[in-house]
């Protein structure tokens, strides 16, 4: 299949540029450039050509952290799983981690194994991220406390079985015993560790990116904040070129002030992710996350009775006109923090998060208020309902 997209207002990692014209083939971009030279691309058989009339033209979203959408969570198998998906890619996200809630090992384990089975099937599913079981207990948010526990050698060894290679990602709390020799065992196995739900302090999580973590899970969020005597993990991450780091944009999460503060410390290396769980891109009410009981009221999702944040009701295409709207971020560096970072963060940048010529054939047309009008994901038009 060749679309052909044409006049377009490009925003990637690479820059902004008008006039501008993008060809498809089948799966990747094959050809991109200003003007009127893809008049020769139009002609292709079935060709589907695209005037954006001056439109944003971006990469498609790529979310490293999310856990359901729709009504439907990513923890309660194949189908909810693709349902969610369904809902994510109407909003512009392409590519995405599964993310999973602590469990009991067994049901991480058929987890894992149900991702990896999709993950075959879908090359748009990059993979599963374990959120747990390795957490603090007095940053465990919307984790059951009973099936948070120490990391443990031969435990990591059953759950990298279970994934088949498709463990993406695993956050883990580092002062917790055992930890750091994690962290280690992990990288060798090609995971990206990143540090989360954590009482550490600044010292400490400089350690465990010197073993090897490379990402921080929701920064300021579980964890301890920046303080002038303490600095903590947050503070650790921003110094750190090494290191990615994940923000929740919904304007509740982080305040657009903080948000703003840190695309300025660290702009190429922050990650707009939705944390979302099932009732993002569906409506207010009761819902689960793993087995707790969330209440989602004005699109916020708290764990039933308490004052806790459950995950976020957000879609990435609403992370990134908070980006570029509340906290005033550069339409550039709000588009990488969705395309080109996450990738890099995955080590996927190869072949992710561009408009240029070998890269997939990932691309949302935005209107001029940053909202989804068209997606395509590895060169098939995404059905959208929105």
């Amino acid at each position: 299949m060749t679309v052909v997209i044409h006049g377009a207002t490009k925003v990637d990692a690479d820059g902004q540029v008008d006039d501008f014209w993008v060809a498809t083939s089948g799966s990747a971009i094959a050809a991109t450039g200003i003007g009127t030279g893809w008049h020769g691309w139009s002609t292709a058989p079935g060709a589907t050509v695209v005037n954006a009339a001056g439109r944003y033209l971006t990469p498609g979203f790529i979310d490293v952290h999310g856990h359901g959408g729709g009504g439907h969570s990513f923890d309660n198998g194949a189908d909810e799983i693709r349902s969610a998906l369904t809902v994510h890619r109407q909003h512009g996200t392409t590519r995405s981690v599964i993310s999973l809630v602590a469990n009991p090992l067994d049901t991480l384990c058929r987890s894992l194994e149900v991702i990896a089975d999709l993950a075959e099937q879908d090359p748009l599913i990059l993979g599963s991220h374990l959120e747990g079981p390795y957490l603090a207990r007095n940053h465990r948010g919307a984790h059951n406390p009973d099936y948070l526990r120490s990391p443990d050698r031969a435990e990591i060894e059953s759950l990298l079985a279970a994934s088949r290679g498709t463990l993406r990602q695993l956050t883990l709390a580092p002062e917790l015993p055992g930890a750091l020799d994690a962290v280690d065992q992990l990288v060798e196995a090609g995971v990206v560790v990143a540090v989360g739900h954590t009482d550490a302090d600044f010292a400490l999580t400089k350690q465990a990116f010197d073993h090897g973590a490379t990402l921080l899970t929701h920064a300021f969020n579980a964890m301890p904040g920046i303080k002038h005597r303490e600095p903590g993990p947050v503070t650790a991450a921003l110094g750190d070129p090494r290191v990615a780091i994940e923000l929740i944009l919904d304007g509740f999460h982080v305040h657009p002030e903080v948000a703003r503060v840190a695309f300025f410390a660290a702009p190429q290396r922050i990650l707009l992710i939705t944390d979302a769980m099932a009732a993002a891109g569906s409506s207010d009410g009761h819902y689960k996350l793993g087995d707790l009981n969330v209440s989602v009221e004005n699109g916020r999702a708290m764990l039933s009775g308490t004052t806790t944040i459950a995950g976020s009701t957000l879609t990435q295409d609403a992370a990134l006109r908070s980006a570029v709207i509340d906290s005033g971020i550069d339409p550039v560096l709000a588009v990488r923090a969705l395309t080109a970072s996450p990738a890099r963060a995955l080590l996927l940048d190869a072949a992710l998060g561009y408009i240029s010529p070998g890269f997939a054939a990932d691309l949302v047309l935005m209107s001029p208020d940053w909202h989804v009008d068209d997606v395509w994901a590895a060169g098939e038009p995404v059905a959208h309902t929105l």
